[in-house]
């Protein structure tokens, strides 16, 4: 039987998720028994694969590598799931919207408010370039499950991740299993 191929991709976002990912602890050597890491922040991989099994999306969409990157990654793979608080509603990364649109957010934080060389971010390939709202991933392409959580416990993304490779439909229940924050 071959392995499941697992990818985790980092959007805007504080890497909490994947931190919490990596609590799973001794777990973490009998799921890689079970999976091939195709491509994550924790691997050396420059290109998203194609023909991916599964996948945990960390973070929502605040730029337009974001954007690029989740309409790839809707497209080379099977399973997608929204992974953490910021990719289900946006949480943290999306406070900026209250703000206003990128321009005057960015001449507020880099040029008004600069203690020293005040200039906005703009290098072209190197700054990605900010979409005007924070969106949560299900509001750029179709997500088919959701796992919530700031970040989500190591215990609730071990459980859904048994109930996956076992062939079985998640059910996660229960305050500890759903709950936000």
């Amino acid at each position: 039987m071959s392995k499941l191929r697992l990818a985790t991709v980092w959007l805007g976002g504080c890497s909490g998720c994947h931190m919490s990912l990596l609590d799973i602890d001794e777990w973490l050597i009998e799921l890689a028994g079970q999976v091939d890491l195709v491509y994550s922040p924790l691997v050396d991989a420059k290109e998203y694969p194609t023909g991916v099994d599964l996948v945990l999306v960390e973070g929502a969409v605040a730029n337009q590598d974001h954007l690029r990157m989740i309409r790839e990654v809707r497209e080379r793979s099977k399973l997608l799931i929204s992974f953490g608080d910021c990719a289900v509603t946006g949480n943290v990364t999306a406070l900026r919207n209250v703000l206003g649109t990128a321009a005057p957010i960015l001449q507020m934080v880099y040029a008004e408010r600069a203690d020293i060389q005040p200039q906005l971010p703009y290098e072209p390939g190197i700054v990605p370039v900010l979409l005007d709202r924070v969106e949560p991933v299900h509001a750029i392409v179709p997500v088919d499950l959701y796992l919530p959580g700031c970040p989500p416990p190591a215990a609730r993304i071990r459980a859904l991740l048994e109930q996956l490779l076992a062939g079985v439909a998640p059910q996660l229940v229960g305050r500890e299993m759903i709950k936000f924050g």
